[in-house]
């Protein structure tokens, strides 16, 4: 069974698949980078009533699963997230980031990918919707 959260007059199960690159695509991040980024994205999520389900990253970018709460505006919360996972690696990891990211370079692309996942496959909800009330709504 599919675990659905609630909250005011909403019961839901957002999941988002969210992968940020570094700024020119950099192999910059260490494993004690990664590490140190887990609290701070997850207080920045539950600050917005979500949750982290999972997190990991390579040298050039990380991959965030969250289990996203309706009443946030997703780009606002990547946003969140990215302003402050940086500020914080730039602080506790300044000489690292300063030996490829000289001024006040960003550490962030500003590109991102954001990917709705989990429950049933599309089609399966595509049909189950046209199923209702005999398929199609009549004009």
């Amino acid at each position: 069974m599919t675990q659905l959260r609630s909250g005011s007059h909403v019961v839901f199960r957002i999941h988002l698949h969210i992968v940020f690159i570094t700024k020119y695509r950099r192999k910059v991040l260490t494993q004690s980078m990664i590490e140190a980024m887990k609290p701070v994205l997850e207080r920045v999520l539950s600050v917005n009533q979500s949750f982290l389900a999972e997190f990991n990253g390579e040298s050039d970018h990380v991959h965030l699963l969250i289990d996203l709460h309706p009443d946030n505006n997703i780009s606002d919360l990547v946003a969140s997230l990215k302003s402050a996972s940086s500020r914080i690696l730039r602080q506790q990891f300044k000489e690292e980031i300063d030996k490829v990211y000289w001024g006040k370079a960003k550490l962030w692309h500003d590109s991102k990918c954001i990917i709705s996942c989990g429950g049933a496959p599309l089609e399966a909800v595509k049909e189950y919707i046209q199923s209702q009330s005999g398929g199609r709504p009549e004009k």
